[in-house]
């Protein structure tokens, strides 16, 4: 939209089937998103609009409500159903606190798909070889770029915590710093907007895939949650001797009953289980242990007033919205009817069947499907339409033969 129509408040409208639409284009039956596919209202958030320093000639970015055009938030909106989750805990005088850690990889330009992704060549001319965890070094050539996205962040108010080299082959993680559920969903699409646009500009590709590299460990968006007393501040996962409280217990008792349910919602692409599969530290369980990481459910060491959960599951491809508001969803549903956990884990252990999880997509769609609770905090319309979507996009996947089915199933089977 032009700046100038954009002031007058003229408003834009889309098809309400677009937020249906599948990673490869195509759409569900119309049925998921209504027959006549009618238009919906986008709402930009005051808060939430952004001149993008990146970009020449000057644009801006406003993150928007899609809404019915008889002003209800759209049942089909991950946005909408993050605001909806947080108005629950508002009704119970309580609001989530929520971070996000986000992995991702910086890899050369990658004009042919058929190719796997490279490392730039860094200053010393070599690609970076081996796992170069926490590494200072800035012999990779990349210092020119994070600093331009050090400098956007600053720019579209992106405060962050703390930035690593992490144990992937040209992989990179920020911490973005605690804070109000719907602003860190913002925040968290913003910096992958960012990373991408501002990685073109450097000749760069930053894929926020699951898992992007074969024998390497994947990209993961690890979701710190805490609740907070409205009015007070209080958390209340702790008492007043600082010990845990029973609402720190039924919130990890929802996140376990759920897990199962929402794996799909965490997870949403064929190459999300391929980072389950091989963990490396990205368990494939709803396991809860203090300062484990092979747990699902981490609980960090931290003093009292910082006690929260990690939700390990959702990889970098998961939707920030939609995957803040399953587990936000998932320990309210656990204040709610007072859910104990299992008991905590630690060192090595075995993952019991009933806290293990679906480790294919096929498999976390049927769980989907099968679940009264999902369409319950969700709504049937949201929950069939995601289901149809995914499905098509696993078909698509499907419709595709990998190298390694003609590498080594044409000479054996």
């Amino acid at each position: 939209m032009s700046a100038e129509g954009f002031l007058e408040g003229r408003r834009l409208q889309m098809a309400r089937g677009v937020l249906l639409q599948c990673i490869m284009g195509g759409y569900p039956p119309a049925r998921f998103y209504g027959s006549d596919d009618g238009d919906l209202a986008l709402v930009p958030d005051p808060q939430q609009i952004h001149r993008l320093p990146w970009s020449h000639p000057p644009r801006a970015l406003a993150i928007c409500d899609a809404d019915e055009l008889s002003g209800e938030s759209s049942p089909l909106s991950t946005r909408g159903q993050l605001k909806a989750v947080i108005a629950r805990y508002a009704a119970l005088g309580l609001a989530p606190v929520v971070a996000t850690e986000l992995e991702f990889f910086v890899f050369a330009a990658n004009p042919d798909p058929a190719q796997p992704f490279l490392p730039p060549v860094g200053l010393d001319g070599r690609r970076e070889d081996g796992q170069s965890a926490f590494s200072i070094s800035s012999n990779n050539g990349l210092r020119p770029y994070f600093t331009e996205v050090y400098e956007c962040m600053a720019a579209l108010g992106l405060p962050r915590d703390t930035f690593m080299h992490e144990m992937g082959v040209s992989q990179f993680e920020i911490n973005l710093l605690h804070g109000d559920a719907l602003r860190l969903a913002d925040q968290t699409f913003l910096f992958k907007h960012l990373l991408k646009e501002v990685a073109l500009k450097h000749g760069l590709t930053v894929v926020c895939m699951a898992k992007p590299l074969a024998r390497t460990p994947g990209s993961s968006m690890h979701i710190h949650q805490s609740v907070i007393e409205l009015g007070s501040g209080r958390n209340v996962f702790s008492d007043e001797a600082g010990e845990p409280t029973a609402t720190f217990r039924h919130f990890i008792g929802g996140q376990q009953a759920c897990m199962a349910d929402f794996t799909a919602l965490f997870a949403p692409n064929v190459n999300s289980y391929h980072r389950l599969c091989h963990p490396f530290a990205s368990p494939n369980n709803a396991c809860w242990s203090h300062d484990n990481r092979s747990a699902g459910l981490r609980i960090p060491a931290s003093p009292p007033v910082a006690r929260r959960v990690e939700n390990r599951l959702p990889g970098a491809d998961a939707n920030p919205y939609l995957a803040i508001a399953a587990s936000l969803a998932a320990g309210l549903h656990g204040i709610e009817n007072r859910l104990e956990p299992d008991a905590a884990i630690q060192g090595e252990f075995e993952v019991p069947d009933n806290l293990s999880l679906p480790c294919t997509l096929h498999a976390a769609l049927e769980r989907l499907k099968r679940s009264h609770l999902a369409k319950e905090l969700f709504g049937t319309e949201f929950i069939e339409g995601y289901i149809a979507s995914k499905t098509l996009e696993l078909t698509s996947f499907f419709d595709e033969i990998t190298p390694w089915e003609r590498r080594v199933l044409a000479a054996q089977a």
